[in-house]
């Protein structure tokens, strides 16, 4: 069976990224083949600090692991926290400008979403839901969604190690590796 992806000119090396304010997780693919992967995290007395450390670490990686086809982000999603989400984009830029000084010439985005449903970790069914609650009677509709966010997360977890035989334990790279796995599958979907 011929991939959608092997003939819509899928770039053969890509670095999957999952940022944060604090941090990037990247994942190195050289085709199907997960090369690399890790987190690197943002020192700063304050966010200004922390997104010249991201645009000076994030140069410095791609000086170091360089030579990319093309690189995936996650996109930015709406979140409860304005202050979070501004940040976020923050981050998001200074990665961004730190890319295309280097010379990145491809950068695409992916809905977190797409990428989570594709390895069978899209939203909690109802009866998932239920499950959690009696097994956790009388908690706050807060720790109900903090324990279900934590139940994809180990559920991501488990798919990168189940499939690439890894023993990956922070979901900030698991997710990143779920970024390229979606993304070395779907090239052409992405944005």
């Amino acid at each position: 069976m011929v991939k959608l992806s092997q003939i819509t000119n899928q770039p053969n090396r890509i670095c999957a990224i999952d940022a944060s304010t604090n941090s990037l997780a990247f994942a190195i693919f050289d085709k199907d083949e997960l090369e690399a992967c890790g987190k690197i995290r943002f020192e700063g007395i304050n966010a200004y600090k922390k997104l010249a450390d991201a645009a000076i670490k994030t140069q410095a990686f791609f000086n170091v692991y360089g030579n990319f086809d093309a690189v995936v982000i996650e996109h930015t999603v709406f979140m409860n926290s304005p202050k979070t989400q501004a940040d976020l984009a923050l981050v998001q830029g200074a990665l961004l400008g730190a890319m295309s000084v280097i010379g990145v010439k491809q950068i695409k985005s992916i809905n977190p979403i797409a990428w989570q449903t594709f390895i069978g970790n899209g939203r909690l069914t109802t009866p998932e839901k239920q499950v959690i609650r009696s097994d956790n009677p009388g908690k706050s509709d807060s720790w109900y969604k903090t324990k279900e966010r934590e139940f994809r997360k180990q559920r991501t977890i488990k798919f990168v190690n189940t499939i690439y035989d890894k023993n990956i334990n922070d979901n900030d790279v698991s997710d990143a590796i779920g970024i390229g796995h979606y993304s070395i599958n779907n090239w052409s979907k992405l944005g």
